[in-house]
């Protein structure tokens, strides 16, 4: 399934309206653990078709960063009907 870059104002659409749970990943271009962590989302939306994938940018969408608290990048968060189930901060392996 293919990553998608979600804006602010698609927010509610793509990732709390959405139909299957979606693993919201906050980060920003000069970010080096972020660069480490974009080729494993890539693997992983490569694999599965039941969660959908959305990058964030948090210098450009700083508004969705600040109402979820993200303090530090990478984050990963992980939305089901709309609410926060699970969150991880820091590069993660594909393996975890």
């Amino acid at each position: 399934m293919e990553i998608k870059h979600v804006k602010a104002s698609e927010f509610n659409n793509e990732v709390l309206k959405a139909d299957k749970p979606v693993l919201v990943d906050f980060w920003a271009d000069w970010c080096g653990p972020c660069k480490m962590l974009g080729p494993v989302l890539e693997q992983v939306a490569a694999k599965v078709d039941d969660v959908q994938i959305v990058k964030i940018n948090v210098d450009e969408e700083s508004s969705v960063a600040e109402k979820y608290n993200i303090m530090s990048i990478p984050t990963l968060l992980l939305f089901k009907s709309g609410e926060c189930v699970a969150k991880s901060v820091g590069f993660i392996s594909e393996a975890r």
